[in-house]
């Protein structure tokens, strides 16, 4: 039983990585897209659609990456306390930490003469690997990373917003803005599709979803650059 909880953890921690990297992916598509029709939209020209969607690409890539270096570093750090804490109790309390360990167990429906046991096993093998098990969740051996959350969410929204970016700038000024729709319609399919196999929901709902949500931020930006680029010019 050990072994298969462990197997699911892993992959639970494994699919959340996929999960933010899905969605940094996404909100690097949806938001430069909606920057660069934005602008055109007002008539500008290529060289301020341009300008405009590169500070897009990077702000949001910095953005996404600091963003998540400082979410990770705070649940790092609370996750960090948490081990100190329970270190301290397990040998302050070894004996009130196996009461705490056994009833934790029989919460979750094991009787109390085999939770005590199961409570003794796993304190004899490893106290602190249980107790963090059965409390938080947490693996002392894998805490994640902010460095590496920073850099893969930088690296998706790069890559997500060099999709729309690059469309809108190579294609031929007369048919930019539905070259832009076009490739982004293929991007946000993609991205549906991925996030939809990585949490095991529907394929079809989710394409939709990120779809929909995508070609209204699109439509709408374009519409306030119509909008004001007509108003102000």
């Amino acid at each position: 039983m050990t072994e298969i909880n462990h197997k699911e953890i892993v992959t639970n921690e494994t699919l959340n990585k996929l999960r933010a990297a899905v969605l940094g992916a996404n909100d690097g598509v949806v938001s430069v897209s909606s920057v660069v029709m934005g602008v055109a939209g007002a008539g500008a020209e290529q060289h301020a659609i341009f300008i405009a969607g590169l500070a897009a690409l990077v702000a949001g890539a910095l953005s996404m990456a600091v963003g998540e270096y400082v979410s990770v570093s705070s649940q790092s750090d609370a996750e960090k306390a948490f081990i100190r804490r329970e270190k301290q109790l397990l040998r302050q309390n070894p004996a009130g930490e196996l009461e705490q360990l056994a009833d934790a167990y029989v919460e979750l429906g094991v009787t109390r003469a085999t939770a005590r046991t199961v409570a003794k096993e796993l304190t004899a093998k490893d106290a602190l690997k249980a107790h963090l098990r059965i409390h938080s969740n947490i693996d002392e051996n894998d805490i994640n990373n902010p460095m590496q959350a920073a850099i893969s969410s930088l690296v998706a929204f790069t890559l997500g917003g060099a999709i729309p970016f690059l469309a809108m700038i190579l294609s031929p000024k007369s048919i930019h803005i539905w070259a832009t729709t076009a490739a982004v319609v293929v991007a946000l399919i993609v991205v549906g599709y991925l996030s939809a196999t990585v949490g095991g929901a529907s394929r079809r709902r989710a394409m939709l979803r990120v779809l929909f949500g995508g070609l209204l931020a699109m439509a709408a930006t374009y519409g306030v650059g119509v909008l004001f680029g007509t108003t102000v010019g």
